[in-house]
């Protein structure tokens, strides 16, 4: 099993796994292949930039005294972290 959080984070923004792949240009088995851990650190970016992530927050669990949400503006992750 990967490590991987593209599932996910692909949950959370409302896309499918079908809709990702078009997005970056590979065939829905490409992106199988790169969630199974078969991938090139240029799929990552790729996947990673049509996310709105970081290519670290495709591995990062997110930390529990924080949340992101998404700029409804420009789609860019906002990380709110709660003071303690």
């Amino acid at each position: 099993m990967s490590d991987f959080r593209i599932k996910e984070i692909c949950k959370e923004k409302g896309l499918t796994q079908k809709e990702l792949a078009e997005k970056i240009g590979i065939s829905p088995v490409g992106l199988a292949k790169a969630l199974a851990g078969n991938t090139t650190v240029g799929t990552l970016d790729k996947i990673a930039t049509a996310l709105g992530v970081s290519v670290s927050e495709l591995f990062e669990e997110p930390r529990k005294d924080s949340t992101v949400i998404t700029c409804p503006h420009c789609g860019k992750p906002i990380t709110i972290n709660a003071e303690k």
